[in-house]
């Protein structure tokens, strides 16, 4: 993008957007609740994409994938991983 204002707002909302989100998931792996894992991870991973955070989008693509196979500790470990990039996210955009 030429706007690096908007681009700051835009990724400002997808932190927010996301981090909300995660509380969502941690949820949901708390709760192994396999579908409302998947379909969060599938939301946020889009998100993620659409505005070039490919790494955040990569580890909620490994969070759809590994919630499939039921596979909450692997969910869990991707997660923290998520919060490292989404604090990395934060710190570049500011």
């Amino acid at each position: 993008m030429d706007d690096e204002a908007l681009m700051r707002e835009i990724i400002a909302a997808l932190i927010d957007d996301t981090s909300r989100q995660m509380e969502l998931l941690n949820v949901a792996i708390v709760e192994h609740d396999v579908s409302r894992c998947m379909r969060l991870a599938h939301y946020s991973k889009g998100a993620c994409a659409n505005v070039g955070a490919n790494s955040a989008a990569a580890v909620l693509k490994d969070i759809e994938s590994k919630a499939a196979k039921a596979d909450f500790a692997a969910c869990g470990d991707a997660l923290t991983r998520l919060a490292g990039e989404i604090d990395r996210l934060r710190a570049v955009s500011v």
